[in-house]
């Protein structure tokens, strides 16, 4: 049984349809690439798996006891998380809160493992630096940090590469095919990055007027063919 399916989906806002007609399935170890043009609905999708917003229309199934608590989310940057003044190591932690229930204090266990995701992103060292001191890419490092502390299962990243420079672009794009093929987490990546999409991705879902869903090499037939309409 898959992950997470989803059937029919139409998505929108106040009734407002951006998409629809999204079929596709994500298995464990897939690296799913979900692309296709600004407004296309890519980030409502994400949102609406989430559960931040309603389907308009369709389902969406978990499966293999995964529940939205399970899903590790890396959101777009904005301008207020680059300025948070707060500590490398207390955002890494925040990760931990959605298991807490009613704790108010971290346990030991949750602290080894912020420190643990620190130092596989390789940013042990800046854990009492303050967050708004980091360059672009040690930012996107942290929150990548505390996105792992939710779950080592499946991490949703909504374009992490946005506004990098190319070398913290290649850095995180390593980061991420590492975490895929050797701690064996599901990734679901929104991406306009194609040319990097057709490096590590297993499957793309191409949002459009006529959305498509499949492996990485029927991805790329369709675009030998002429058709893939995504810009």
């Amino acid at each position: 049984m898959s992950l997470i399916a989803c059937k029919n989906l139409k998505l929108g806002y106040e009734g407002e349809v951006v998409a629809e007609n999204i079929n596709f399935e994500v298995n464990s170890g897939d690296y799913l690439c979900i692309i296709g043009d600004n407004g296309s609905g890519k980030t409502t999708l994400v949102k609406t798996i989430l559960g931040l917003k309603k389907p308009l229309e369709g389902e969406i199934v978990f499966g293999e006891g995964l529940s939205r608590s399970d899903i590790g989310y890396l959101s777009q940057r904005t301008d207020v998380q680059k300025d948070f003044p707060a500590s490398v190591m207390e955002i890494v932690l925040s990760g931990c809160l959605s298991h807490m229930k009613h704790r108010f204090f971290y346990s030991k266990e949750e602290k080894k493992l912020a420190m643990d995701n620190l130092e596989k992103l390789g940013i042990a060292h800046l854990s009492k630096s303050c967050f708004r001191n980091l360059s672009g890419g040690q930012q996107q490092r942290t929150l990548l940090a505390r996105a792992l502390c939710s779950t080592s299962k499946i991490l949703f990243l909504d374009e992490p590469v946005s506004s990098l420079d190319p070398e913290a672009t290649k850095d995180m794009y390593k980061i991420v095919n590492e975490l895929n093929k050797n701690d064996g987490t599901t990734i679901v990546m929104i991406s306009h990055d194609i040319q990097s999409v057709e490096k590590y991705a297993t499957h793309i879902l191409n949002i459009s007027d006529h959305s498509t869903f499949g492996t990485l090499e029927e991805f790329k037939k369709m675009e030998e063919s002429g058709g893939n309409d995504n810009g």
